[in-house]
């Protein structure tokens, strides 16, 4: 047992009226115990499930994103040093009920000249839904072999790579029975949104469900140096975009600012298309990127022409939707996941 680790646990773990919260510095401490496995299994269990009662800090969450990047996994180029990198920030445990949009977001970026880095492991608790990582493997790029080297030289050759968890970082892969074993998102999975794995000029693109992770979203990424962010209440906590709605965005610069916007605004079909199978959804990617017309293409136009005004490649959002559809129906998205998935050093 580390005493170390149960001082800190009897911290946040004993209740209302006798506990309270740690600093920042206590945070990152415990959670390099945590993924060093240094902490006993009883022990990072309890520490799980009470932090997720208590409610992590902004300044805590500050000390555990700390941690991840003292032993996670760095990214950094010289290449890409004048530029702003987006760093994807989506729930771990996959999608289950809407086809998601976020691999053409990508290629549409980088199709621009927006580099951009996500990341991510396999199916995982407590949802279980498909992984980013799956996705792209559907769609004929597989992240999971490349090296820290390789990815890094993918990200500046081509403008997109993948941090696969399980081979790169396996300290937090090593956290994930835990999440299957108490039952519930720690705070841990909030962590994963905002995490990045890229050393330099970023902007910080996340998605959430509940108003308050929001709250700390906006807390929090400044005491780590981040100020140009971006916030999407998305499909499932992801990073897209509903049409069926109206999207509340929240816009990171000097300041903050609201956004909402209303798809149907823009002429958008007020629909989100089901989940059915992964052969289906493969199926709906390869008509958009073949540049056909079909039930996503609401989606992606509205995801990819938002995304790409927000990233200061189109000047307003209607340019930004007119270049998403011109890059899909004129082959510019599949010629990019033609030079991904042909990466070779």
């Amino acid at each position: 047992m580390s005493q170390a680790f149960r001082d800190l646990l009897k911290i946040i773990g004993s209740g209302t009226h006798t506990g309270g919260d740690l600093t920042r510095e206590q945070s990152a401490q415990a959670t390099e115990m945590m993924l060093r496995q240094i902490a006993t299994p009883a022990q990072i269990g309890a520490f799980m499930i009470a932090h997720r009662i208590k409610r992590p800090t902004f300044s805590e969450l500050a000390g555990m994103l700390d941690a991840y990047e003292n032993l996670g996994p760095r990214l950094e180029s010289q290449t890409l040093a004048n530029q702003s990198v987006v760093v994807f920030g989506v729930p771990y445990d996959g999608r289950s009920r809407t086809v998601p949009i976020l691999p053409i977001t990508a290629l549409i970026l980088a199709s621009e000249g927006v580099p951009v880095i996500m990341h991510g492991g396999n199916s995982m608790p407590t949802k279980y839904g498909i992984p980013l990582v799956q996705m792209w493997q559907a769609l004929g790029v597989d992240f999971t072999t490349l090296s820290l080297p390789q990815l890094q030289r993918q990200l500046e050759t081509t403008g997109l790579t993948f941090v696969y968890t399980p081979q790169h970082f396996p300290a937090a892969e090593g956290l994930v029975p835990y999440r299957d074993q108490i039952g519930k998102r720690p705070p841990i999975a909030t962590v994963e949104l905002i995490w990045s794995p890229y050393r330099g000029q970023q902007h910080q693109i996340s998605g959430f469900v509940h108003p308050p992770t929001e709250d700390r979203f906006r807390e929090t990424l400044p005491l780590r140096g981040i100020h140009h962010f971006t916030t999407v209440k998305g499909l499932e906590g992801s990073c897209d975009l509903a049409c069926s709605r109206t999207a509340i965005i929240g816009l990171g610069n000097s300041t903050f600012e609201r956004l909402l916007l209303k798809p149907q605004d823009y002429g958008f079909s007020p629909r989100d298309v089901p989940l059915v199978s992964g052969d289906e959804m493969l199926k709906l990617w390869q008509e958009l990127l073949a540049g056909q017309t079909n039930v996503l293409t609401d989606t992606a136009i509205l995801n990819g022409g938002f995304y790409l005004w927000r990233c200061g490649v189109s000047g307003d959002l209607s340019t930004g939707f007119a270049r998403a559809e011109e890059l899909l129906n004129k082959g510019k998205v599949w010629e990019k996941l033609q030079e991904i998935s042909l990466f070779r050093l």
